[in-house]
């Protein structure tokens, strides 16, 4: 994985923009999505996401003091990181926004999940459209993952160029 695609999703992670991923900073990400896509604090979908990140942080901080620099997810991030912990909580988060079960999102679902997600809400049309080559009006569970995992193992993915230079309040990503 390329440094600046780490950078880029790093700063996404931090998001008050101190040089760390505090713990609860990381599992804020799964109330945002919760909230976003209308699940409460008790639905079982919500509990899974937040088992599932739990074990995310406690991966990348290496050494277990609870907040995580770029050094550490730096040295944390990457292939096999992906499909033992990242894998599982990014599905979880797709489980979240997936309103009907079926195991595809609609437009709407997916800007939800995104914006919750962290990604700048400008470009989710253009990561809309390179997941939904057809045209067919949703994004599938595999296509997604895939997508992201190409973005965090190599860096280029289909809608690479959707997670665009700023943070959702309007602040430029980037990574100290």
């Amino acid at each position: 994985m390329s440094d600046e695609a780490k950078r880029r999703i790093f700063a996404m992670l931090d998001t008050d923009g101190d040089g760390v991923i505090s713990h609860g900073e990381y599992l804020a990400r799964v109330d945002r999505a919760a909230a976003a896509c209308g699940r409460g604090p008790q639905d079982p979908l919500v509990a899974a996401a937040r088992t599932a990140h739990r074990e995310v942080f406690a991966q990348m901080d290496g050494d277990g003091d609870g907040g995580v620099t770029f050094e550490e997810y730096r040295t944390w991030a990457g292939h096999e990181a992906f499909e033992r912990t990242c894998r599982p909580a990014l599905g979880s988060l797709f489980d979240l926004a997936d309103g009907d079960g079926d195991g595809r999102l609609t437009r709407p679902e997916f800007t939800r999940l995104r914006t919750a997600s962290g990604n700048p809400a400008g470009g989710a049309d253009a990561a809309f459209d390179a997941l939904d080559p057809d045209g067919g009006g949703t994004v599938g569970r595999a296509a997604y993952l895939a997508a992201i995992r190409d973005f965090l193992t190599t860096g280029s993915s289909p809608m690479a160029g959707a997670y665009g230079g700023v943070r959702p309040d309007g602040r430029e990503l980037s990574a100290r």
